[in-house]
């Protein structure tokens, strides 16, 4: 947030930092809110959204609802994938599903050594956790830990190559690449899921490869929804040495504005635009 907060401040903008869930807030007063580190809805979805819903009445939101609901949700992989996007193999099991029978299915159809369990809705790596592929009994009660909460559950193979490359971070500003980062392996190898709000991060600036580059504009092309402020596409290498889609993030990711020289400012910029085009109509 400093180098944000810096950067609308040289623009001679009043830029305040707000709770969404803070009663206090008179949102009207603002031209726009634009969504940053809200990383406890996936806690608490039907209230953020409905808090999303009323608050687009007030000011502009963004990035907008519409994306908000569309990306809140990791299914959106599947729909990125029908529409030509390389993604990371994925497999879903719902709450009314049988989690042995889709781990056995998943484990039949991806050879890997390891997987990785997550919640479908989640953020900075909580409740998710890497697991040798013959471990059962502890993959099925992790799964079924989530699932008696009501939550999807999402499995996707370990591609070891993460462990030698990390993964990279494309940022996209007003619908042009900004910048990237290199982020280290998340997951450890028989660790427990991470208790704190996101596990630790190491962080590096990196150019990425053309072929990333490539794979990032085919990602968003694939977005039902358009108009994005920003964007961020993580993207780890697939056995082959492919880049792979592993998330893409709308709502409200870690931009790394300190790892790239100027990138607070394209950032205002683009949002003071997107202000004053909404201001024109």
């Amino acid at each position: 947030m400093p180098p944000l907060a810096a950067a609308f401040a040289a623009a001679g903008v009043e830029a305040r930092v707000a709770d969404w869930d803070d009663p206090q807030v008179e949102w009207e007063r603002f031209d726009g809110a634009f969504l940053r580190s809200a990383w406890d809805y996936t806690e608490r979805l039907a209230e953020f959204l409905s808090w999303v819903e009323r608050t687009a009445l007030l000011t502009q939101i963004v990035n907008s609802p519409a994306v908000v609901r569309w990306n809140c949700d990791k299914h959106y992989l599947a729909e990125l994938a029908r529409g030509g996007a390389p993604i990371v193999p994925s497999a879903f099991c719902e709450p009314d599903q049988d989690p042995a029978r889709v781990l056995a299915q998943f484990l039949a159809a991806h050879g890997q050594a390891e997987l990785v369990v997550k919640p479908a809705v989640g953020a900075g790596s909580r409740d998710t956790r890497r697991h040798p592929r013959g471990a059962r009994a502890e993959i099925l009660g992790h799964m079924q830990g989530l699932l008696r909460a009501r939550r999807s559950v999402l499995l996707q193979p370990y591609l070891a190559r993460v462990d030698q490359d990390g993964e990279t971070a494309l940022i996209y500003i007003g619908g042009s690449f900004s910048h990237a980062i290199r982020k280290g392996p998340l997951l450890p190898s028989g660790a427990q899921a991470t208790a704190a709000l996101f596990a630790p991060e190491d962080i590096t600036p990196r150019s990425p490869a053309a072929e990333e580059r490539a794979v990032g504009e085919r990602v968003l092309a694939a977005v039902p929804v358009n108009d994005l402020l920003y964007a961020r596409v993580d993207l780890i290498r697939g056995e082959a040495g492919e880049p792979l889609l592993l998330e893409l993030e709308l709502n409200e990711p870690s931009l790394f504005f300190p790892h790239a020289q100027g990138s607070a400012d394209r950032y205002v910029r683009a949002a003071l635009g997107r202000l004053a085009k909404a201001r024109a109509t």
